[in-house]
């Protein structure tokens, strides 16, 4: 699987941490940066890494910062993209099931490296279940062309 990974300075360390696991795991990763704990701003990287995915060159993201935060915000500001924060794999795992979530966003501050690995395995390892939850992403598409719900 193409996974992009994006982060600040905030979030780097675990970065560095999830793409030495997933490469480990036979994952190419497409990093867009940034590549240092030097100061810098997250909208920067969330962006380029949701463009990956959007674009159908990387299949799935994954992102930290400080807290998640902000650069899944930025993420989401890239159409196409539906990328969540989490804390914990069952919620990971929810929300590719339930929400088609294609970006993970984690928060370096607040889970340990083994959580936050646990969350991205959670996360790649579940499918979208379709059904019923396919109409309610459609609308996620709705908002996203700017039709009033």
């Amino acid at each position: 699987m193409k996974i992009a990974m994006g982060a600040d300075h905030a979030g780097f360390t675990l970065k560095t941490a999830i793409k030495e696991h997933l490469e480990g795991l036979g994952h190419e990763i497409l990093d867009a940066g940034t590549n240092s704990t030097e100061r810098t701003d997250y909208p920067i990287y969330g962006s380029r890494a949701a463009h990956l995915v959007t674009s159908g060159e990387a299949d799935l993201g994954v992102l930290t910062c400080g807290s998640g935060i902000g650069i899944s915000i930025a993420a989401n500001k890239v159409p196409g993209t539906r990328c969540v924060v989490c804390i914990e794999p069952y919620s990971a795992a929810m929300a590719r099931r339930h929400n088609d979530a294609n970006m993970l966003a984690l928060g370096e501050r607040f889970v340990g490296v083994d959580m936050a690995l646990s969350c991205v395995d959670a996360f790649l390892a579940a499918q979208f279940e379709g059904g019923r939850h396919a109409a309610r992403v459609a609308l996620f598409d709705d908002i996203e062309a700017g039709k009033e719900l």
